[in-house]
């Protein structure tokens, strides 16, 4: 475990804009910084950056937090994990204290998961640059191949021994268990025997966006037609291939620098672009493009570069991903290289030059491919055409953005030789069906009401709203909570009487303004995580220690840590009026009326709740001496809220 001592640094080192930069474009605004949110999928950038605070927040999906919770929410990682995660970053040691058998029972899967992932790296790696078998076999297949030593070492390869089970023994008798060897695909298993699933293969890691292995790619250098040409690690905790990307973490800097990312399809072709200084490169890692894949591209870019074999197979790939690409409102261009050639060919047989001038020259706007290649085998045919007109329309359809979609209705209308209210008719009836299957409508209605009707169109039916179950006061509570997180240590002159009825002026935190004001008159918060903040300064009052609001923003309790962070970011840039001699008052200059005005809303909320349930109880009791009794307490609380208003200002009408 990793002492508090050595946490406390890590925090303090950690810089929000540091750590968040490394996997979102950033830009400023204020004081601030903004992005895409890489949390949830979003067109306008809602995610914002605290540099001051150290801490994030996103407005639209509501995630926050200090840079250890972004790297365990971006990551999935632990606390603990987190934090050795930004050690390594900043070279920070940690020195662990050994862990109890409970400790290292519970130690999480995932990360045993990323340890033994790593320790078959280093061996595959180890094995390939050292053993006999290795240099001769794996070694020589990427030299034959064009890849030199300083890309074989980048992207980390290796080779796995010919040889049944040697990794799986080497890694058992290191305490590696077997259970996890084959969940994680490095072992297999046939009639109780265990055997290498990457014997005789070439390997390929892949790595997270923090460069974490979390699988592998295996290539069989033999020409049986028995076994697969590719083993791929099998889906697990850490690896989801559906959500991984071949080379990002080697790519994601020069993608945001170049604000370009260049697809292509297999482990070889990243390899040879980045070897010849073209770092701007992943893969889909041997599968189908998905939604998430472009959706890590987008956190980086807008802009997509895709890059295919020059025959028909490399062709209808690039077709099949522009949609999804488009779909996610991004730009998608495309480059055919010539029939011969794949990316890894074309950059081994050609200079840098020559490859550069090939992508600049060649990269085409998705409609001018597309059109010009479909009308290329429809030729004269008026059905063909007819089917090819429907298909871009089609295309155009999925662009979320109504400014791009006109203009590409326009490109295509002088393409194809159409009118171009023709084309907006038929992209405006694909958008009316596919609004009405969003909102259930009546396929009736589509003769009676307009695209733009749609877009405003609400069904008759609605479900009722939920009932409002926020617990009475709860607002109030946490207003007080980001007045203790925001100003708790900060200093106000309160006006009092002394005994004698003499006017005094005394100087008190705003912590023990707050937190001593409420305990005084019995008032405890309800909500669950309000009161241990409540609590943590009522003991730093006892200790005569405040809590730094640092310490709750990354705090291990995630309910503390995300309602701390959500309470110190804001989403609006106050600009600078005094330069237009104009003066805003800011929280500070109101400070002290502030906190008061904020306890006594909090006595009225939670006096005012007290007298609803009195009244009922009222209403309901029969017994005459019972009902003296209410009346008096009721009474002393109408008299508490009347004084309340009468200090906010508040007139009570009954």
């Amino acid at each position: 475990m990793i002492p508090r001592e050595t946490i406390n640094q890590i925090i303090e080192t950690a810089r929000i804009e540091d750590v968040v930069s490394e996997f979102v474009t950033l830009r400023k605004r204020g004081s601030n910084l903004i992005g895409v949110c890489p949390f949830h999928k979003e067109k306008t950038p809602s995610f914002n950056v605290n540099p001051a605070r150290n801490i994030f927040k996103c407005f639209g999906c509501g995630k926050a937090g200090d840079s250890v919770r972004f790297i365990m929410e971006h990551e999935h990682y632990s606390f603990q994990e987190a934090l050795r995660y930004l050690a390594k970053k900043y070279g920070i040691k940690i020195e662990e204290r050994e862990q109890t058998p409970e400790e290292l029972a519970a130690q999480n899967e995932r990360e045993r998961m990323f340890n033994i992932n790593s320790f078959a790296q280093d061996y595959f790696s180890n094995t390939m640059m050292t053993s006999d078998e290795g240099q001769s076999v794996g070694l020589a297949y990427f030299h034959e191949r064009g890849f030199r030593d300083a890309i074989i070492n980048k992207f980390q390869l290796g080779y796995c021994p010919n040889s049944g089970s040697a990794f799986t023994e080497y890694a058992m008798k290191h305490g590696y268990d077997k259970d996890l060897l084959i969940k994680v695909g490095l072992t297999g298993s046939y009639e109780n025997r265990l055997y290498d699933r990457y014997q005789g293969r070439v390997i390929f890691p892949i790595h997270n966006l923090t460069g974490k292995v979390i699988g592998f790619g295996g290539r069989i250098l033999t020409s049986e037609k028995t076994k697969a040409k590719y083993v791929n690690s099998p889906e697990s905790e850490i690896y989801n291939k559906s959500q991984t990307l071949y080379g990002i973490f080697f790519a994601r800097n020069e993608i945001s620098r170049l604000d370009n990312c260049i697809l292509v399809e297999g482990y070889a072709d990243v390899l040879s672009m980045h070897q010849a200084g073209i770092e701007n490169v992943v893969a889909s890692s041997g599968t189908s493009l998905t939604t998430e894949q472009i959706r890590m591209i987008s956190r980086y870019t807008k802009n997509v570069t895709m890059l295919y074999d020059g025959d028909a197979a490399g062709i209808h790939a690039a077709l099949r991903g522009t949609n999804m690409i488009l779909e996610e409102g991004m730009n998608v261009r495309i480059v055919v290289l010539p029939p011969e050639d794949d990316p890894d060919s074309f950059v081994q047989n050609n200079p840098i030059e020559v490859v550069t001038k090939y992508l600049e020259e060649n990269a085409r706007d998705f409609i001018g491919f597309k059109t010009n290649l479909l009308l290329k085998d429809a030729k004269n045919d008026p059905i063909k055409r007819a089917t090819v007109i429907k298909d871009i329309v089609e295309t155009i359809a999925v662009i979320p953005d109504p400014i791009y979609r006109a203009t590409y209705i326009k490109e295509c209308s002088r393409t194809l030789e159409m009118p171009e209210q023709t084309l907006t008719n038929e992209v405006n009836k694909i958008l009316r069906a596919k609004y009405r299957k969003q909102l259930g409508l009546d396929p009736k209605l589509d003769q009676q009401l307009s695209y733009q009707e749609y877009q405003t169109y609400q069904p008759q039916q609605q479900q009722a709203e939920p009932k409002d179950t926020t617990p009475v006061g709860f607002f109030q509570e946490q207003e007080l909570v980001k007045l203790l997180l925001a100003h708790g240590s900060e200093t106000i002159d309160i006006k009092d009487q002394d005994e004698n009825g003499n006017e005094v002026v005394y100087t008190t935190t705003i912590a023990s303004a707050i937190v001593d004001d409420l305990k005084n008159d019995g008032l405890l918060f309800r909500d669950p995580t309000h009161k241990k903040i409540f609590d943590a300064f009522d003991h730093g009052l006892d200790t005569d220690s405040l809590p730094t609001a640092q310490e709750f923003i990354s705090s291990e309790d995630e309910d503390v840590a995300v309602l701390a962070a959500n309470l110190l970011s804001t989403q609006y840039k106050l600009d600078d009026w005094q330069r237009h001699r104009i003066v805003v008052r800011t929280e500070d200059d109101v400070l002290k009326k502030t906190v008061l005005t904020s306890i006594l809303r909090f006595k009225d909320m939670v006096i005012e709740d007290r007298r609803t349930a009195l009244v009922k109880e009222l209403q309901s009791c029969t017994d005459p001496d019972e009902q003296l009794i209410l009346l008096q307490k009721k009474k002393k609380l109408d008299e508490i809220r009347t004084r309340i208003n009468r200090d906010l200002g508040i007139v009570i009408t009954k």
